[in-house]
């Protein structure tokens, strides 16, 4: 059993999916911080000045001036604002692997349609080859 344990967390795939998990956990703090410190200003600016991050709708008495007030008060909120910026995240996400699988592909592509050189040939012939010359030289 534990040979065969061995073997599959040997096996490429498997350490190739952990490699993924590890450089997609890297990523995860990149775009969040891509879309927290660089779309949301913008998208802000677009939107007269809107932080989604704050946007939330309270469940609970009392007014919040913030979410974080609202959190800070025990208060039971749906935060909507953050469900957005999860969004926006994704869609990002979403985006450059569509960008990286569309260039890995355009590679692939360029790869097969160049020509394959032809295999050489075996032995044997090349040696029947240069039998052949050199009688037709006698």
């Amino acid at each position: 059993m534990l040979k065969e344990f061995k073997e599959f967390a040997i096996k490429g795939n498997v350490v190739d999916m952990g490699v993924g998990i590890v450089i997609g956990a890297a990523f995860t703090s990149i775009v969040n911080s891509f879309v927290t410190d660089i779309i949301n200003p913008i998208i802000g600016v677009i939107t007269g000045g809107i932080d989604f991050s704050n946007l939330f709708i309270n469940l609970g008495a009392g007014e919040y001036a913030s979410l974080a007030a609202a959190k800070d008060a025990g208060a039971p909120t749906i935060n909507y604002g953050l469900f957005i910026n999860a969004i926006v995240t994704f869609l990002i996400v979403a985006w450059v692997l569509f960008m990286v699988i569309k260039g890995v592909n355009q590679l692939k592509r360029a790869e097969e349609a160049a020509p394959a050189e032809p295999p050489a040939p075996p032995k044997s012939e090349v040696l029947l080859e240069e039998i052949r010359d050199l009688l037709a030289k006698r």
